[in-house]
């Protein structure tokens, strides 16, 4: 910022100045010109001077790239700046470096103090969850310069403000009463949401955990259904662990509210198999997985089978009790008829639900395959000859088992298009 060449005669201003006793004077003026060109720099790294009431009020699309610019400042502006500042300051009051330090003190403290408020003014204001990571960001920046800063109150606030963030996000999942069921039984945002958010949270592990250390958790404080899932893990879960295994549970929780807003029993555990597989990917293919650990993957899988076996009781049931001896009672084309009329229905019905993964969606067919084909084939064994050579037997026996693979193909696609059964009318 200063020509090298330039340093010696502005070293034997300085001297001359200080041994005519205008110290004063020398500091004032050095100070009044190198502060201007530290402003500059700032400047140039998109910073700008706002009072702790400006920022405050600045809405969260504007702050957010603020907040970031600051991160970002805060490393060149100490790691750069004031290095260069300070041995510039060495080099011109190298006979004076009490006065050196003085000098360097003026030139410096307006930036730092802006730096500071900005600081200060995002660690006091309104908690929200979309702010964390950019707090923590401005934790990670300030925490690598505060030996040069002397900072500590100001960090400490910003990692409160994270502390209590994080607690407000867990509440909020929680409390969180959206009472519009999800039309096809897709994930739900909050599901989305939450897991994408925790995900991000596996970035700023290291510096969470040192945070939630310096106050850990007491189990009692984590929500009830989770305590046995605590007591797992022993001793060795970390603090962001017990944070993400009850804020996961307080997910699942509000899931399993959410899925009572379906009158249909069978689209209820869509719904549930949906976000419950929606969680498990995001932490399986994620750093979340070294958290939770592979047991409770499994056992997270072993609910979805759950989900589905109860899906498969509520949705075919009634169905398959048609094709049963001890079913209910009617002769066979009775029984035909009214077997007709419920797969129908649930074809209906069922290509419009929405199974959001691929392979899950295939394994549902496939089990319902397994369930309803070999039964109706047995049905029309016994009583399909009952029908044929009747005038209305084809207005019975609709549909050979073939076509009723096709037509189950078509389930959980989330669409109201075209399906097999349609085009078998036509």
């Amino acid at each position: 910022m200063v020509r090298s060449e330039a340093v010696p005669h502005l070293q034997s201003i300085a001297d001359r100045m200080i041994r005519a006793r205008y110290e004063k004077e020398c500091c004032q003026t050095y100070s009044s010109v190198r502060r201007e060109v530290l402003d500059d720099c700032v400047a140039a790294l998109g910073l700008e001077k706002m009072s702790i009431e400006e920022v405050q009020k600045t809405v969260w699309t504007d702050l957010d790239g603020k907040m970031k610019k600051w991160a970002q400042a805060v490393k060149v502006v100490f790691q750069a700046l004031l290095l260069g500042e300070k041995k510039l300051c060495d080099q011109i009051f190298e006979v004076s470096p009490v006065i050196g330090d003085i000098c360097f003190t003026e030139t410096a403290k307006g930036c730092v103090m802006q730096l500071l408020n900005f600081a200060e003014a995002v660690a006091i204001a309104q908690r929200s969850p979309e702010k964390l990571f950019r707090v923590l960001d401005m934790y990670d920046a300030l925490s690598n310069v505060m030996p040069e800063l002397q900072a500590e109150l100001i960090l400490k606030r910003l990692g409160d403000a994270a502390k209590d963030t994080l607690a407000q996000f867990e509440k909020a999942v929680q409390t969180e009463t959206s009472r519009k069921p999800m039309i096809f039984g897709d994930n739900h945002p909050l599901t989305r949401y939450v897991m994408n958010y925790l995900r991000l949270l596996m970035d700023y592990e290291r510096t969470l955990n040192d945070l939630l250390n310096e106050g850990e958790r007491d189990v009692d404080d984590l929500p009830e259904v989770k305590n046995n899932e605590e007591n797992q893990f022993g001793g060795s879960m970390s603090q962001l662990g017990h944070h993400v295994l009850s804020t996961i549970s307080c997910l699942e929780s509000n899931i399993e509210e959410k899925s009572k807003l379906y009158d249909d029993k069978g689209l209820q555990y869509v719904f549930l198999m949906n976000n419950i597989h929606y969680i498990v990917q995001k932490v399986k293919d994620s750093e979340l997985r070294t958290v939770l650990g592979d047991n409770w993957v499994r056992k997270r899988r072993g609910q979805i089978r759950q989900y589905a076996r109860l899906y498969l009781r509520a949705s075919w049931s009634r169905i398959l009790s048609y094709l049963r001896d001890e079913g209910m009672s009617g002769n066979g084309a009775e029984r035909f008829k009214n077997f007709n009329l419920a797969f129908e229905e649930i074809h209906r019905n069922q290509t419009t639900w929405n199974v959001t993964d691929l392979q899950l969606r295939e394994e549902l067919r496939i089990s319902i395959s397994d369930m309803v084909i070999p039964a109706y084939r047995s049905f029309t064994g016994r009583f399909g000859s009952y029908l044929e050579g009747g005038r209305n037997s084809a207005k019975y026996k609709k549909y050979t088992p073939e076509d009723l693979e096709r037509c189950i193909l078509d389930l959980f696609e989330g669409s109201s298009g075209a399906s097999s059964y349609s085009r078998r009318r036509h």
